[in-house]
């Protein structure tokens, strides 16, 4: 065959190969293999890049008078191809599917018990009891089987919820939409967990040159002349406004009061020095929880300073997450210093105040240098002294504090 002659059967065959299926392939390049003749086979497997073979296999289809004609859809005749490992292989999946069924757990003889169950290791164990299988044809298995990738669920209480809880939630939303309406401040605030100060490494990536990343300190020892720094966070819950005091001490129910104060002075005296009273919504926890009586007398302080009452809707217990606090601005702080190491209190203050998002979220940050002693007690008188009203549906959760004049 002249070389034009052999360029233009390649292009041809290059242009129709890709819109045929395995067995068109195979009876088109057999039907060419057979029209050139002798040495059409070979000429035909080295410009198509198919196997002789498959040619030769196409060329005894074509011959064979009683060849079966596939259906529709179909590349290979009923029984072709390698059989599934479940055929060739009885009780494969039997096996491993008692390898993973949970009450193998329970057996201190399984093999797997104390091991995490990757596919490299169901697939070991299936080759310890005579099996023939890679990892990969495990984890084919256990997709037909309806097993995927699932990550641990935090779904199980430790104490059942209280039988009100859904009733405060709600009792939540009517009292802040009311309070909203009313022209109040509603905050949720909170404290964010402590952060190392220093070269520490902080979960999360950032863009740095390829093949030089920024270097950190191999371990998250603190370091006791740098300490820890405590956010506490106020969310203006209607303005989408952030306001973080950052702590160098202890998280007590004084530095909790302390951010809110200010807060008032940074940023709602003027917008709320006509308003009726400042709402806030809080964990039953920590330095702001329902029980803390310091946090109850630091409030009437602070009361008393402004001149207006303070009221407190508390979460139930188990419920922090639905503080919207974390989830409108703790969580897109972790997200904008992702990967930066917090080496000082300024860097931290920095990073915080620079916080935003497209929906229009604005952070304040400042840094709070006094120390707060830990263990203040508030003894029952100056608990009785408080200027409390407790609301009548659980008075534990919500009150409201009066200035004391």
């Amino acid at each position: 065959m002249r070389r034009t002659d052999e360029a233009r059967l390649k292009n041809k065959i290059e242009s129709v190969l890709p819109i045929l299926d395995e067995y068109q392939r195979r009876i088109y390049l057999a039907t060419e293999a057979k029209a050139l003749g002798h040495g059409g086979r070979s000429l035909i497997s080295r410009i198509s890049g198919v196997s002789m073979p498959t040619i030769r296999n196409g060329i005894r289809e074509l011959d064979d008078p009683n060849r079966v004609i596939l259906t529709e859809g179909r590349c290979r005749k009923n029984g072709g191809g390698r059989k599934r490992v479940t055929e060739e292989q009885p009780g494969i999946l039997q096996y491993l599917q008692m390898l993973i069924e949970p009450h193998t757990k329970g057996d201190p003889e399984r093999a797997l018990l104390w091991t995490n169950k990757a596919l490299m290791k169901l697939a070991g164990e299936l080759q310890n009891e005579g099996f023939e299988v890679s990892h990969v044809t495990v984890g084919q298995m256990l997709e037909a089987m309806g097993y995927s990738l699932q990550s641990n669920k935090k779904s199980l209480a430790l104490k059942p919820s209280h039988t009100d809880r859904n009733e405060q939630f709600e009792y939540i939303n009517k009292e802040v939409v009311d309070a909203n309406n009313k022209g109040c401040p509603v905050l949720s605030v909170d404290a964010k967990k402590k952060e190392n100060i220093g070269n520490f490494k902080n979960n999360g990536k950032t863009y740095e040159s390829k093949g030089q990343p920024v270097e950190v300190l191999d371990h998250d020892f603190p370091i006791e002349e740098l300490g820890k720094a405590t956010p506490y966070g106020i969310y203006n819950i209607f303005k989408n406004k952030g306001f973080v005091n950052v702590g160098i001490s202890r998280d007590t129910a004084s530095f909790a009061v302390e951010s809110i104060r200010r807060w008032w002075y940074c940023e709602g005296l003027g917008p709320y020095a006509a308003s009726p009273e400042i709402v806030i919504t809080a964990d039953c926890g920590g330095s702001n929880g329902n029980r803390n009586r310091l946090w109850k007398r630091e409030l009437q302080n602070l009361a008393n300073e402004i001149g207006k009452p303070i009221r407190v809707l508390h979460y139930p217990p188990g419920c922090s997450k639905w503080n919207k606090i974390e989830h409108r601005l703790f969580s897109f702080i972790s997200s904008n210093w992702r990967g930066i190491p917090l080496i000082t209190t300024a860097v931290i203050v920095a990073l915080i105040g620079a916080t935003s998002t497209r929906t229009g979220l604005a952070v304040k940050c400042v840094l709070d240098e006094a120390i707060y002693e830990k263990g203040v007690k508030v003894c029952d008188d100056e608990l009785e002294s408080i200027n409390i009203f407790l609301d009548d549906f659980h008075g534990d959760w919500n009150y409201r504090i009066l200035p004391e004049f």
